[in-house]
């Protein structure tokens, strides 16, 4: 399996006569399927919020979509599942799938009782995930609906840092509308992974399956942007990287031995692209066609059991013109949109949290006419019903902020 990876400028020219120009660039990446490759196993943990509070229809629609997860899993493939409450226990240690049906069986007897403690069910959870790891591509659903009562957040995300440096690839489902968003976002975040919001019970079955379908285009692991820039050329110093699709999510740069940047991507899925956003600024360049930069990625190879392969290096040019025209592209400006709205929601959140409700309705307004540029009317409906709520003196349910914010990041499945 090979890397793609494709660079475009937000505007490819440059004016010669300029000291300084800031631009955009937008890299796509993905795995590239070949004929020879074979299936990689799935390592698949669930971990199980079985608390008190989601007595009755929660958890029966819980169980009915991890059911479903388990008879769709390959001969090869291997399962664990942890369940929490105010502690955390192993139902099914890391295995082979070899006997679905006892599995259901251990699914079904899950019964709901006492508090919540999230960290010690990640913690659980990555250490049965560990145990499967070797020539497998390996992810944990982490599903919730309420708070980490019962435990440290702070421990969630120092877990969730560890699963990365492993190599494992972290999800949360939000189940419900009392579920930490800033805690699930984080993890997935720092893990590598998506946060989900099932809002009503009988989604879960969809969202899981949503999840499964993304976790089965994977095709290679630990991938790392590596990037080299020329004299002249520089990153903003403040958030310089951001990823864009298939969700947004700020990231974190890091300088490597030999002067490059790196950024960890993660997972590379087979024809559905992840796109990074960096933001450069450049100084005076001389007439002509000029490297600006230089890519390359760093990847594990599980079909392989190969680690640290480096894809093709690729430049990035611009052409330094004395009469200056812009040559925009226009789906850049679309990746430049996506960052735009998620930045602008994630203010409103802070002015909302200031006690500032006008000055968040002014940005909710903002990120809701970003997303109509972008053609998200799903998320400009989301995002103007919240401003319009604002404005009117009523305060935003639990089931508003937390469908801001996941409008924020994505563009929303039916739209």
């Amino acid at each position: 399996m090979k890397v793609s990876l494709q660079p475009a400028l937000n505007d490819g020219n440059l004016d010669a006569n300029q000291f300084n120009s800031q631009r955009q660039l937008a890299i796509s990446i993905s795995a590239l399927a070949e004929i020879m490759d074979r299936n990689i196993p799935l390592n698949l943990c669930l971990i199980l919020d079985h608390s008190g509070s989601m007595s009755g229809r929660p958890l029966e629609t819980v169980k009915k979509a991890a059911n479903r997860l388990v008879d769709r899993l390959n001969p090869g493939d291997r399962l664990s599942i942890v369940v929490f409450d105010h502690r955390a226990k192993v139902l099914v240690p890391n295995q082979i799938i070899e006997n679905p049906e006892r599995i259901k069986q251990q699914i079904n007897r899950l019964s709901a009782d006492g508090g919540t403690a999230i960290d010690e069910g990640l913690r659980l959870g990555i250490e049965e995930l560990a145990k499967g790891k070797k020539e497998t591509i390996s992810q944990v659903f982490l599903l919730t609906d309420g708070e980490n009562e019962h435990g440290d957040n702070n421990r969630c995300l120092k877990f969730a840092q560890l699963a990365t440096g492993y190599n494992l690839t972290l999800n949360t489902l939000g189940f419900g509308d009392n579920w930490n968003q800033d805690v699930l976002e984080k993890i997935a975040d720092a893990g590598g992974g998506t946060l989900s919001y099932i809002q009503q019970p009988e989604q879960a079955v969809d969202e899981f399956s949503r999840l499964f379908n993304r976790i089965q285009t994977v095709g290679l692991t630990n991938a790392y942007l590596l990037f080299s820039l020329m004299p002249n050329v520089r990153l903003a110093e403040l958030k310089p990287i951001a990823q864009v699709a298939p969700d947004t999510i700020e990231l974190p740069v890091q300088p490597e031995a030999d002067g490059r940047f790196a950024v960890r991507l993660g997972d590379l899925m087979k024809d559905v692209e992840r796109v990074i956003l960096a933001n450069l600024y450049l100084g005076q360049l001389p007439e002509g066609r000029q490297t600006i930069a230089r890519l390359q990625v760093r990847y594990d190879d599980p079909a392989q059991n190969k680690t640290g392969l480096l894809s093709e290096t690729i430049p990035v040019e611009a052409n330094v013109i004395r009469i200056y025209q812009p040559s925009v592209d226009n789906q850049v400006q679309q990746h430049i949109l996506a960052l735009a709205k998620y930045r602008q929601t994630q203010l409103a959140e802070a002015k909302l949290q200031q006690g500032d409700r006008a000055g968040a309705a002014t940005m909710l307004q903002t990120a809701a006419k970003t997303a109509l540029q972008m053609g998200d009317k799903s998320a400009a409906t989301v995002l103007q019903t919240s401003a319009t709520r604002l404005q009117a003196g009523e305060e935003l349910s639990e089931s508003d902020r937390k469908k801001t914010r996941i409008v924020s990041k994505t563009v929303l499945q039916d739209s």
